[in-house]
C-alpha cells in the first residue's frame, strides 16, 4: 500500500507540465541573461575567492560553493546516472547535459534573489526561497508551505536516497548489511550537525573538492583505458537522446524525463536549496553569488556525472530496463539487472580489477556524508525562516531537534527499503520544491537580471 502511494504521487509530481517548464524555465533564463552561464565564467571563477567574503556573520563565497556542491555532488553522481541510463538509455545523459546548461542560468537566478532577500540570524546569513517568496511575491503562506517541504523533502525524502545508495555499495563492495552502513552513518551525521553552520561548513570546504578530484581521476584512468569506444559512446548518446537509435525508440518520453529527472536531482537547479545556502554567503555583491553557485552546476554535471557516465558506457555494463514492468528492454550486463550502483563499480573494476567495487563503495560514503550535511543545512534553514521573528526560542530548539532525530531515522531507513521506492520519495522531494522554486524564480527574475546588469557595470 505505501509503495502504491509513493508511485502515485511520484506520477502526479512528475508529470509532463514541469518536466517542460524546468526546461523551458532554463532557456528563458538564458535568453534574459544573454546566456550568462557562457559570457561570464571566468568571473564565475573569479567570485568563489573573493577575499572580502566571510569575514563577518556569513560564510565565504567558497564555503558556500562548497556545500552546495556536497549536496549536489552526492547518490545522483553515481546511483541516478546509473538510473537515467538504465531508464532512459545512453539518450538520458544527452538531456541531463541540457538540463546542466539551461539550469545554470536557473541556478544563478534563484540565487542572485536569495542574496537580495536573506537575513541575518545568530548564526550567520539565512534565506532562500521562502524568504523571496515571501517578500518578492508577498505571499507568505506560500514561503511557509515552502519550508516545511524542505524540511520534508531535505530531512527526509532525499536523505533516504543517499542512505540507500551508500547501503548498496558498501554491501556490492565489502558485503556489509545495510543495517550496519545505515546505523554508522547516521551516527556520524548525528556528530556534525549537532556542532552548526560553521562546522558544516568546514567540513564540506575539506572534504568535497578532494573527494571530487579524486572520483574524477580515477574515471579518467577508466575512459582513458576504453578510449577507442568513447566515439562509439558519443554517438549512442546522441542518437537515443532523439529516437533515431531503434533499442531507445519506444522510450524516448522516459529518456528525456529520466535525464531531467536524475539531472535535477544531482545539480539541484530550480529546485531551491542552491539558493538556500547561497543565502549564507557573505558576498559584496548579490550576483557574485549566483555566479559562484552558476558554476556548481557545471563541475556537478558536466564533469562528475558525465564522468560516471562515459565509464558506465564506454565498458558496457549497464542494461536498459522498461519503466513500468522492470524488463530488459537491451542487456549489456544482465547479470547486473537492476543493481544501478553496480554498474558504476563494475565499471571502475573493468580496469582495476577487485578495486573498483570497494573504491566506488568508500567514495559514495564520502559523497553521501558531505551531500546529508548539506540537506540538513537546507532544512534547519527553513526552520530558522518560520521562526526568525523568535530566534533561539524554545519551539525552535525543539523543531530542530526533532529534524535531527528524523534524519538520523530516515538513514537508516532508507540504507535498509528497496531501491526503485526509495528513489521514487526522492523524486517526490524534489518534484515539490521545483515547482515551487521555477514558479517564482520566473516570477522575480527582473530583479535577478537588473542585480547582474548591476554587477557587469562595476566591473
Amino acid at each position: 500500500m505505501f509503495a502504491e502511494i509513493v508511485s502515485l504521487l511520484n506520477d502526479w509530481v512528475w508529470n509532463p507540465g514541469l518536466v517542460v517548464l524546468l526546461l523551458a524555465a532554463g532557456v528563458y533564463l538564458s535568453i534574459r541573461t544573454r546566456f550568462v552561464q557562457v559570457r561570464r565564467i571566468g568571473l564565475m571563477l573569479k567570485s568563489l575567492f573573493n577575499k572580502n567574503a566571510g569575514k563577518t556573520r556569513g560564510i565565504s563565497s567558497f564555503e558556500a560553493f562548497c556545500i552546495a556542491l556536497s549536496g549536489r555532488v552526492g547518490t545522483g553522481n553515481i546511483v541516478g546516472v546509473a538510473t537515467a541510463i538504465a531508464f532512459g538509455g545512453p539518450g538520458a545523459v544527452f538531456w541531463m547535459w541540457v538540463v546542466a546548461f539551461f539550469g545554470a542560468s536557473t541556478a544563478f537566478a534563484e540565487s542572485t534573489l536569495s542574496q537580495l532577500y536573506k537575513f541575518p540570524h545568530r548564526s550567520g546569513f539565512r534565506g532562500g526561497p521562502f524568504c523571496f517568496i515571501e517578500e518578492g511575491l508577498k505571499q507568505r503562506w506560500l514561503g511557509v508551505a515552502f519550508a516545511v517541504i524542505t524540511f520534508i523533502a531535505c530531512g527526509i525524502c532525499l536523505t533516504t536516497v543517499q542512505s540507500n545508495g551508500a547501503a548498496a555499495a558498501m554491501t556490492n563492495g565489502f558485503s556489509v548489511s545495510p543495517w550496519v552502513s545505515g546505523t554508522v552513518l547516521a551516527a556520524f551525521l548525528g556528530l556534525v550537525i549537532i556542532g552548526g553552520v560553521k562546522r558544516i561548513a568546514r567540513v564540506a570546504s575539506i572534504i568535497t573538492p578532494f573527494m571530487a578530484l579524486g572520483y574524477i581521476l580515477i574515471a579518467l584512468v577508466v575512459i582513458g583505458f576504453h578510449y577507442r569506444d568513447i566515439p562509439a559512446v558519443f554517438a549512442s548518446i546522441f542518437t537515443n537522446a532523439f529516437a533515431i537509435n531503434p533499442v531507445c525508440g519506444g522510450i524516448i518520453g522516459s529518456t528525456i524525463a529520466m535525464g531531467v529527472k536524475r539531472g535535477i536531482f544531482s545539480n539541484e537547479a530550480g529546485q531551491g536549496t542552491g539558493a538556500i545556502v547561497s543565502a549564507a554567503a557573505d558576498v559584496p555583491h548579490p550576483a557574485q553569488q549566483g555566479l559562484a553557485q552558476a558554476f556548481s552546476v557545471y563541475v556537478d554535471t558536466l564533469l562528475v556525472c558525465t564522468a560516471t557516465a562515459l565509464m558506465i558506457l564506454s565498458s558496457g555494463t549497464y542494461n536498459i530496463l522498461d519503466g513500468g514492468t522492470g524488463a530488459i528492454l537491451y542487456a549489456s550486463a544482465p547479470e547486473l539487472a537492476g543493481n544501478y550502483v553496480a554498474y558504476t563499480q563494475s565499471a571502475v573494476d573493468s580496469v582495476f580489477s577487485g578495486f573498483g567495487g570497494k573504491f566506488v563503495s568508500v567514495a559514495m560514503l564520502f559523497f553521501v556524508f558531505t551531500t546529508l550535511i548539506a540537506y540538513y543545512f537546507y532544512a534547519e534553514s527553513g526552520i530558522i525562516y518560520l521562526f526568525r521573528h523568535r530566534p533561539g526560542s524554545r519551539l525552535e530548539r525543539v523543531v530542530i531537534r526533532l529534524l535531527q532525530a528524523f534524519m538520523i531515522v530516515a538513514v537508516v531507513f532508507g540504507a535498509v527499503r528497496e531501491t526503485d521506492l526509495i528513489w521514487q520519495l526522492g523524486d517526490i522531494g524534489v518534484g515539490l520544491m521545483a515547482w515551487v522554486t521555477i514558479i517564482a524564480v520566473l516570477l522575480l527574475s527582473p530583479k535577478a537580471i537588473r542585480a547582474l546588469k548591476d554587477y557587469e557595470k562595476s566591473k
